[in-house]
């Protein structure tokens, strides 16, 4: 599986949204946070804010604390609902004060400023308020990235799984059918190791024991051992405890990441 840089999040612009219910504060705070750059959506009415954020994302809300019908902290509690990842900001006096320290120990409140505001200020609080939206979002992406990366990871790694059982199916498989072969075969690897031998070899050439594992020189026939340092002199036939065998040889690892070389040995009623 290759691996993949986990992409950038696609820049979209700051949207801010102004609830007051005194249109001269509501443009006022307009006319500053527009230089800012910001989308700026804004309602005198704490229901039409609530219906604007049911119509589209928001990051961060400003909102006056006392309102006709319903006061800022009520408004930012249910603008949580709607959009629980927005930073929300209440405008407020000193005399509500207690409320708005419940209203943010719950969570409903990112922070409040006081009015009257000073407007360098108030600017450098709803920039904070952008960052911090900026932090969250891209901790969400990461996340979110991070759990799809590991629904991959873990999808290739039972893939994995499913074909080490398929092979060692296989292997299993190939393991019985050649201890079923009644013709002795044997595999040396390129340490002079015996790599294979089926019972038939054992029984054969190993006096019944087994020759997996062994040194292939203190096992192995005499008259077989000469082709250990040059396959070239491996015999054409093969005459061990009075019976003639044709010797059939082959190099390891045409099919595998063997090395060495295979013998089979059949007897000679089966030569050609």
């Amino acid at each position: 599986m290759s691996s993949q840089a986990i992409p950038d999040s696609p820049p979209r612009s700051q949207t801010l949204l102004l609830v007051d219910d005194e249109p001269n504060i509501l443009s006022a705070l307009q006319r500053l946070l527009r230089r800012d750059g910001y989308t700026i959506l804004a309602s005198d009415d704490p229901i039409k804010g609530l219906e604007i954020l049911a119509e589209r994302p928001v990051d961060v809300i400003l909102s006056d604390q006392r309102m006709p019908g319903m006061s800022g902290v009520e408004f930012l509690r249910r603008a949580k609902e709607i959009h629980p990842e927005s930073v929300r900001i209440v405008l407020s006096g000193y005399t509500d004060l207690q409320f708005i320290t419940d209203a943010i120990n719950e969570g409903a409140i990112y922070k409040f400023l006081t009015k009257p505001w000073d407007d360098e200020q108030l600017r450098e609080q709803i920039r904070e308020a952008f960052r911090s939206k900026e932090v969250a979002d891209e901790n969400v992406r990461l996340t979110r990235a991070l759990q799809s990366a590991n629904v991959e990871l873990q999808a290739h790694v039972e893939e994995k799984e499913r074909q080490a059982r398929r092979i060692a199916t296989v292997l299993d498989t190939l393991q019985e059918v050649l201890q079923l072969i009644p013709w002795p075969i044997v595999g040396v690897d390129e340490e002079g190791l015996v790599a294979l031998s089926n019972t038939a070899a054992d029984a054969r050439l190993g006096g019944g024991a087994p020759l997996l594992g062994e040194e292939a020189r203190e096992v192995l026939p005499e008259s077989l051992r000469v082709w250990l340092t040059n396959t070239a002199a491996i015999p054409e036939q093969f005459l061990h405890e009075g019976r003639r065998y044709r010797v059939i040889h082959k190099p390891m690892g045409l099919h595998s990441r063997s090395r060495g070389t295979l013998l089979a040995l059949l007897p000679c009623e089966m030569c050609p």
